[in-house]
């Protein structure tokens, strides 16, 4: 199984497997989608965020859709956020290809906010590489992740017919 080390201890662990399919290699949790012949909605998108007293917090969307800061304030009741640096991630998390880091913020020590929209399917992540794609059921990433589940995204209404914009 291609995944990161720490991600294949805890599958191995909870008797838990997830598929891990090849794609093109991509940067962007768009991309991943696109490569992967997958509705963006499906595919997870790992954001990692700081406060003002530099913890540090994972927050997983779907890839079609933009973090809302604001939501995650309230949530978490952090007054200041912001997005972490490339630094930042390549200290926290070692083991992955920058950007790729799966969301399990349990195996790095970190809170995780997964907005709900997720819940509707099964989820694809990236599991720390830019060439593959991991899937699982969501009640078995729920089982092993442990997520707080509440809106991080900025999900877009569909429009509906005879509306503009």
């Amino acid at each position: 199984m291609a995944v990161n080390e720490r991600l294949s201890e805890l599958l191995r662990q909870r008797g838990a497997a997830c598929e891990v399919v090849p794609h093109r290699e991509t940067f962007t949790s768009q991309e991943v989608a696109q490569a992967s012949h997958l509705s963006g909605r499906s595919v997870a998108k790992v954001v990692v965020l700081r406060d003002e007293m530099r913890d540090f917090l994972m927050a997983v969307l779907p890839a079609s859709e933009h973090i809302e800061i604001e939501a995650l304030r309230r949530i978490t009741g952090r007054d200041q956020l912001e997005i972490a640096g490339e630094e930042d991630l390549r200290r926290l998390f070692p083991d992955c290809e920058l950007g790729a880091m799966p969301p399990f913020g349990n195996l790095y020590g970190l809170p995780l906010f997964v907005d709900p929209c997720l819940r509707e399917h099964d989820i694809w992540f990236q599991a720390g590489n830019h060439h593959e794609i991991a899937r699982m059921s969501f009640e078995t990433y729920s089982r092993l992740a442990r997520p707080y589940v509440g809106a991080a995204a900025r999900v877009r209404k569909p429009l509906r017919r005879g509306s503009s914009g």
